[in-house]
């Protein structure tokens, strides 16, 4: 089983309470403060190459001056990464296609591709805050989350449709010499697109990868599910109730043997997303762990989220469910406890889901980069070596 590394990219955050202040209210992260959370992860990704990691992973977010995740454009740290490592593969969790140009995107992370010889990932995702969504799509793609049910649904359509044209523009530059596109929403050349010499009626994606693409795409739904089969992308899964995420896993080896007549390996072309939090004690984890788990849910739970937990009913968890640390580890979405205990976490999903890939998540808000690196160092050593 291969482990990789995700960080949000917060800035270091000494004054978290679970709720206080309320996330959306919280003081303006400072130009230093934001600069200082960017070295780190630059320190981060080397650290995880040293300790032996798979995987590096950065999300994308803008405008984000709370300070919770501050890196608007992943794939220009990843580029600078790839000159001070040599072997772990960097990747987004994750680009926000509509906030995009296809092309362009298409255009960095083939450069960054190449920079790094083969080593990037390319993953995408469709929003999740809409003042970033509004602000930077090119046609109006958004998640709704401040709407009705019906509206909500039209809303998410849109942002489907739009997600859909922009990664069929980016898998058509990345995989063909020349190409030219004609969609709902871009008409590539353009009409009447003309050089001094002649009319250009294809383009070419300059440079253009040198090695094989590998696209990843956050699944939370079974549209989700059912697009990236049929496309292709692999899928990455976290916060959910792990009875759920079984049974995702199981149906995306399902449709994409119907799509492309292959039959996955049990954990071939899927990810699992764990936060973990280790400490010598259980009273311990959970004391440091609970903090920084309660300001993680304080800030997501209202952009739904927790959609993905499991009702004290046995349904599907209510809208806006803040979930406690209890409810986070009973159901296996966070791992808290001892060496021993998270392994056992890691275990199970290792054995129900035949997981290959595992990504960990070991910078709860309001915990500091020093304890990431322990985090990091205490899974290598302490808790990889307990799994069978």
């Amino acid at each position: 089983m291969r482990h990789g590394v995700f960080f949000f990219g917060s800035v270091e955050m000494p004054d978290v309470l679970a709720g206080n202040p309320v996330p959306a209210a919280r003081r303006r992260a400072t130009r230093e403060q934001v600069w200082h959370a960017h070295e780190r992860l630059v320190g981060m990704g080397e650290l995880a190459e040293e300790l032996g990691y798979d995987s590096y992973w950065l999300a994308e977010h803008h405008f984000q001056h709370e300070g919770y995740e501050v890196v608007p454009n992943a794939m220009l740290l990843e580029a600078h990464l790839a000159a001070r490592t040599s072997r772990i593969r960097l990747g987004s969790m994750f680009s926000i296609v509509p906030q995009w140009n296809p092309l362009r995107l298409a255009e960095d992370f083939s450069s960054l591709l190449n920079l790094s010889r083969g080593r990037a990932v390319l993953g995408v995702g469709r929003g999740t805050v809409s003042r970033e969504l509004r602000s930077l799509t090119a046609h109006q793609a958004d998640i709704g989350v401040m709407t009705s049910s019906e509206e909500r649904k039209v809303i998410d359509a849109h942002n489907r449709e739009v997600f859909a044209e922009y990664m069929d523009i980016v898998r058509t530059a990345l995989s063909q010499e020349t190409f030219s596109y004609n969609g709902k929403f871009f008409e590539l050349p353009p009409p009447d697109n003309r050089d001094p010499d002649h009319e250009a009626d294809t383009l070419t994606l300059v440079p253009g990868p040198l090695h094989p693409v590998e696209i990843w795409q956050a699944v939370t739904s079974p549209p989700t599910l059912d697009y990236a089969a049929e496309v292709g992308h692999g899928c990455v899964w976290w916060n959910q109730y792990h009875g759920y995420i079984r049974e995702q896993w199981e149906r995306y080896a399902e449709l994409y043997e119907q799509r492309h007549g292959t039959r996955l390996a049990p954990g071939q072309n899927r990810i699992l997303v764990l936060p973990v939090h280790i400490a010598d004690t259980h009273e311990e984890a959970w004391r440091t762990g609970r903090i920084g788990h309660d300001e993680f849910w304080n800030l997501l739970a209202p952009f739904g989220w927790s959609s993905g937990y499991r009702g004290d009913d046995g349904n599907r968890a209510p809208a806006g469910l803040v979930p406690t640390l209890e409810q986070s580890t009973r159901q296996k979405c966070w791992a808290v406890g001892t060496p021993e205990e998270v392994a056992e976490i890691v275990q199970h999903h290792k054995d129900t889901l035949g997981l290959e890939q595992l990504v960990v998540f070991p910078h709860f808000p309001g915990h500091t980069y020093d304890m990431a690196a322990e985090q990091m160092r205490r899974f290598s050593e302490q808790v990889v070596p307990l799994l069978r």
